[in-house]
């Protein structure tokens, strides 16, 4: 196992730094490479284990499971095809965990301490920064001194306002997949993102799973995806719930028992262990953010410019403090343009008007660009095709219908303003609709591009035909 060059204490904190950038995840990261690629000498102060949300918690733990438990439900799936007999199953939860946890180990230290060890222009400081009522920042009971700041501390997991919460051991996504032992029943509160994934994680290795959200299944897609959605979920024996308030919750016979308001009324909901995935806030408690008169918003999220500047002329941020955008990719981004802005190398803007999106639940979500509402909220006279996977050859052949493809477009000259695809290969082919909306494309010149036939992407070419004919008269590659 790689461990961090040593460095003295002393020398560091006499030093002065070109750029500190405080946060040890994949925006802080990113931050620190992109200053030292530009010549910078960068100090990297990091509070708890290193790498962030994404490596250690987040994206790839996440993603292990759901590719663990999902033969389970293609096993089952395969009975649509004549002639097909086969069953899958879970015999050791424990040894999917330790395993999904090497992985992370190995990834932390092949993408983060490795890499930091690299760098002879980098060094790294273990602790809790904060800024001091003098304007100084300070890590422990060290100053350090720094031309520029870039702040890069993530987020965690968020509380929803349910009475009794704080004295109750519930769960997090962190924690749920810690679990070396399946529970019987989970009640999940909170049906975005991670809530979605860890629901379908857990219904298909065989728990009872109750998904309870006041907004609805991924709320803020495209209404048509988040019905489909919802309909998929129920098949697979996931219980929805969207209720209008949550009233409190309690322990009971070694079990949990959530109390909430729907529309007829009050509602219980037991479980033998309860999960939080209501949101996310931004990691600036104890930041002491007000001593540098840095602008916060009232969620305690930093206000930054497009060139990811702050209210302070000196400090950057970018990543999950920031509030926006909350996805690995996206940290690393906003991230290089703050240190590239930080050095003033050429100032660049923050651009996420192609901005992809994902959530890797079954059928997967992706989506780019402008949603419906978005669109004609932003003065558009709006056009949208919407296309049943019934219609593409390609889910036909795999006996796999579900999902839909959904365009929006400018009416008045035909440009591709936003792709939304619910889809089981769905998430590899929302790329090919960035570079669409990126270049400007109409919806007709997308619709007239070749595509490879038998793919899920050919649903962007059918999708885009939608929108003046209607495909199913079509022959097979006719398009």
């Amino acid at each position: 196992m790689s461990e961090f060059k040593s460095e003295d204490i002393n020398v560091l904190v006499q030093r002065k730094w070109d750029i500190c950038v405080v946060g040890a995840g994949s925006a802080g990261f990113s931050a620190a490479i992109s200053a030292a690629d530009l010549g910078a000498r960068v100090l990297l102060v990091g509070e708890g284990t290193i790498g962030g949300t994404c490596v250690n918690v987040g994206c790839v733990p996440s993603k292990a499971v759901l590719r663990a438990v999902e033969p389970i439900y293609l096993m089952e799936a395969a009975k649509r095809f004549a002639g097909i007999s086969t069953t899958a199953r879970i015999e050791d939860w424990s040894a999917l965990i330790r395993q999904k946890q090497n992985l992370v180990d190995e990834l932390r230290e092949a993408k983060y301490i490795d890499v930091l060890n690299s760098y002879d222009t980098i060094s790294y400081l273990q602790g809790a920064a904060r800024f001091s009522k003098g304007r100084a920042l300070q890590v422990g009971d060290v100053t350090i001194r720094a031309d520029k700041i870039i702040l890069a501390t993530g987020a965690h997991s968020a509380l929803p306002d349910i009475a009794n919460i704080e004295n109750t051991d519930f769960l997090t996504s962190t924690t749920a997949l810690e679990l070396e032992k399946l529970p019987s029943s989970l009640t999940i509160v909170g049906a975005g993102f991670i809530g979605a994934e860890i629901a379908q994680i857990f219904a298909r290795a065989g728990v009872q799973v109750n998904l309870v959200s006041r907004h609805g299944l991924l709320p803020g897609i495209e209404p048509e995806l988040s019905a489909a959605l919802a309909g998929y979920f129920v098949e697979e024996g996931i219980n929805l719930f969207q209720v209008k308030s949550y009233d409190r919750v309690e322990n009971k016979g070694g079990g949990f028992v959530l109390h909430v308001m729907g529309d007829n009324g009050p509602e219980v909901i037991n479980s033998r262990k309860l999960m939080i995935a209501s949101g996310r806030r931004a990691n600036t408690k104890g930041l002491n953010l007000e001593n540098v008169g840095i602008k916060t918003r009232t969620d305690g999220s930093v206000v930054v410019n497009s060139f990811m500047g702050t209210s302070h002329k000196n400090i950057f941020a970018a990543g999950d403090i920031t509030g926006r955008d909350q996805f690995v990719y996206m940290a690393a981004y906003g991230a290089k343009i703050a240190a590239k802005n930080a050095l003033g190398n050429n100032l660049q803007k923050y651009d996420n008007s192609a901005m992809p999106a994902i959530v890797f639940c079954d059928p997967q979500v992706a989506f780019a660009g402008l949603s419906e509402v978005g669109a004609r909220n932003a003065g558009y006279d709006v056009k949208t095709s919407v296309l049943t996977l019934d219609n593409l050859p390609r889910a036909l052949a795999a006996r796999d219908t579900r999902g839909l493809i959904k365009l929006v477009a400018d009416q008045s000259t035909g440009r591709l303003l936003g792709a939304h695809i619910l889809a089981p290969e769905g998430a590899d082919s929302i790329q090919t609709a960035v570079l669409a909306i990126k270049a400007g494309m109409t919806y007709e010149e997308l619709g007239a591009t070749i595509f490879p036939y038998l793919t899920t992407v050919e649903g962007l070419k059918l999708a885009a035909q939608t929108f003046d004919m209607d495909v199913k008269k079509l022959s097979c590659c006719a398009g």
